[in-house]
């Protein structure tokens, strides 16, 4: 059983590194084939797996072709979580740290992925780009959650954890009323301590998801304006190619009007070969007849 189930895996993965357009086929394909080897459960699994949206693929493709700058992210983001769980000592620093390594690692892979979607084929827009941002920033979140969504087999875009979520990533010093005990006097300044440095962790937090928003409408702006000047290069090229089949069309009835001007002209000139023809028989049989009255 554990190598059917490895073998499952296996397919998986490969399914979900083909591109986007082959996806519905390979699913079923591979559902069929679970099917005749008699593992119906298996199959029904495959065939109910959805395609993938562009920009969740393109964080799958991500996952496959660069897994190098894909796990930086993973480490950076719990780099974070762990300097949020440490002492006051150098916390907020460390914060700083890693959270400028996340940024830097959401930056390169949306660049790989831009690369990657143009290379496929597809529009990579300020939309879909904007997406992808979103959910590798909400994959580095939920990296040490054991039920979090599995990198590699996204089929939809993960949003990233809301404030309740986030809050149970970090241990709280607060428990229920009626488990609570007391604190002994000179816990005081500890747990003041721990209060500060949550409150840096939550200012930190904040600062980052401005600088995540900031950079993603930078970039939103930036591919609009790339698009504006891709849409009017489109035009302008619709326009040339519009004016070459005309010329195009002009030269073809040229070109057929001259072949058949030739034709007419080689007409007359084969005419005018058989009537030169039976001019000088005719010289001909004058000369005869009239040597013969001599």
């Amino acid at each position: 059983m554990a190598m059917t189930k490895g073998k499952l895996d296996n397919d998986l993965d490969a399914l979900f590194r083909v591109p986007l357009a082959e996806f519905t086929a390979a699913r079923n394909t591979l559902a069929a084939q679970l099917k005749q080897g008699g593992r119906r459960d298996e199959a029904d699994y495959v065939k109910g797996l959805a395609k993938p949206p562009i920009s969740a693929w393109a964080v799958n493709q991500l996952y496959w072709n660069h897994r190098a700058a894909f796990d930086r992210l993973f480490v950076a983001g719990e780099r974070f979580r762990q300097a949020q769980t440490s002492r006051l000592t150098r916390k907020v620093a460390d914060m700083r740290v890693a959270l400028d390594s996340r940024r830097d690692a959401l930056s390169h892979l949306t660049d790989l992925a831009t690369a990657l979607l143009s290379d496929a084929g597809h529009n990579p827009s300020p939309d879909t780009i904007r997406r992808i941002t979103t959910t590798l920033e909400a994959m580095s979140a939920y990296a040490s959650v054991p039920d979090g969504p599995r990198p590699g087999r996204l089929t939809y875009d993960v949003d990233p954890p809301g404030f309740e979520s986030l809050a149970s990533f970090v241990p709280s010093d607060h428990e229920p009323a009626s488990t609570r005990k007391p604190e002994p006097a000179g816990d005081t300044r500890e747990l003041e301590d721990t209060r500060k440095a949550k409150i840096a962790a939550a200012k930190a937090s904040l600062q980052e998801a401005k600088s995540v928003l900031a950079q993603a409408r930078a970039r939103s702006q930036s591919f609009e304006a790339v698009q504006k000047k891709a849409n009017a290069e489109a035009k302008e090229a619709e326009k040339r190619r519009r004016e070459a089949e005309e010329r195009l069309e002009k030269a073809t009835a040229a070109s057929a009007e001259a072949a058949q001007h030739a034709r007419n002209i080689a007409a007359e000139v084969e005419d005018t070969a058989k009537a030169l023809e039976d001019a000088e028989r005719s010289v001909k049989r004058a000369s005869k007849e009239l040597e013969e009255l001599f």
